[in-house]
């Protein structure tokens, strides 16, 4: 077998894109809207949702993988190299799973489901920086960073630099 799954491939290629937008919703327009500005709602009740699928699909993706037939692991020839490539895939699932928990938790102790989606009208808190799950939020949105940056770097060196086609085990084609 040299491709995965189909559903796989595209869990892959729409999370991917799912979780650069999350991440930039929270880096960016989020974190540097006030949470007194009344588009703030708007802001968190879209990141929310869109946490709340990419935790889904996650958790879905991770069952098919281990109950799909897949291509062995890759072997260039560099036992550590290889534990590492293994190694990150598997902290991928990890990191994002615990990126959407560590949401839920923010979003319970700050009141968010009845603020942001039950329509409550209570203000939003001042801030959520003094929440422990925010803090956690914030330092697994780093790690996730560095692993999407080691994960292209890694499609870099395979598709450019080994030319091994390691690439079009995650996309579409004949699996064989």
């Amino acid at each position: 077998m040299s491709r995965y799954h189909p559903i796989l491939v595209v869990f892959h290629w729409l999370l991917a894109i799912m979780i650069i937008i999350g991440l930039v919703m929270g880096g960016s327009v989020l974190s540097e809207t006030p949470n007194s500005a009344p588009e703030k709602l708007f802001f968190l009740k879209m990141h929310m949702s869109a946490g709340m699928i990419i935790l889904i699909l996650m958790v879905v993706r991770l069952v098919i993988r281990f109950s799909t037939k897949k291509p062995p692991h890759a072997d260039i020839g560099n036992t550590l190299l290889n534990k590492l490539g293994v190694t990150t895939h598997y902290l991928f699932y990890l990191i994002i799973i615990l990126m959407g928990v560590s949401g839920i938790a923010i979003a319970n102790l700050a009141g968010l489901p009845d603020i942001v989606f039950g329509g409550s009208g209570a203000a939003l808190p001042a801030t959520f920086d003094e929440l422990p799950p925010r803090t956690a939020h914030g330092v697994l949105s780093i790690i996730l960073k560095l692993l999407i940056a080691g994960h292209i770097a890694a499609f870099i060196y395979h598709q450019f630099i080994r030319k091994d086609s390691l690439f079009s085990r995650m996309w579409f084609g004949k699996r064989t």
